[in-house]
């Protein structure tokens, strides 16, 4: 496990393959800002709310000159069919490997159901232009989220 990432540092560099099997990484985007969001699956109520409603609010977002990228466990043929039912505009990467999760601390242990077990814990990072971490939305409570990441940029 990592140190804790905080607001100021660096944003951990990554390649993961998206939606479409290609790889993507974290530095092809600098000059951009970036809002990185980690969530638990693909096609789950919270999920889906949360996807469309950055999908809804994407022109705003694009329009500050930041990208959206989603990241989960899933698949990358799970990612393709979420993106696809949902229409969204922006890229899924698949973290099969849990290596991304761990490396920004969103790898935790849940309870669910008095059943405990690992998984993402959903969390927002905005990261500006030359990779830095600008803020970090932990815990995300999926109502309101995009409004606040807005509201950040």
């Amino acid at each position: 496990m990592g140190k804790e990432l905080k607001v100021g540092d660096i944003a951990p560099d990554f390649v993961l393959n998206s939606q479409n099997g290609e790889k993507i990484s974290l530095k092809a985007y600098r000059g951009k800002k970036i809002v990185l969001y980690f969530y638990p699956k693909d096609m789950t109520p919270g999920c889906t709310k949360e996807a469309c409603s950055f999908r809804d609010n994407y022109e705003k977002i694009l329009g500050k000159n930041t990208v959206i990228i989603g990241i989960s466990a899933d698949s990358v043929e799970s990612h393709k069919k979420f993106k696809e039912k949902y229409k969204l505009p922006f890229d899924l990467l698949s973290d099969d490997k849990k290596e991304v999760a761990k490396l920004y601390g969103v790898w935790k242990q849940k309870n669910f159901l008095g059943k405990k077990f690992m998984g993402i814990e959903r969390s927002t990072f905005v990261i500006d232009e030359k990779g830095k971490i600008l803020a970090i939305f932990r815990k995300v409570k999926v109502n309101g989220h995009t409004e606040e990441v807005l509201n950040y940029l």
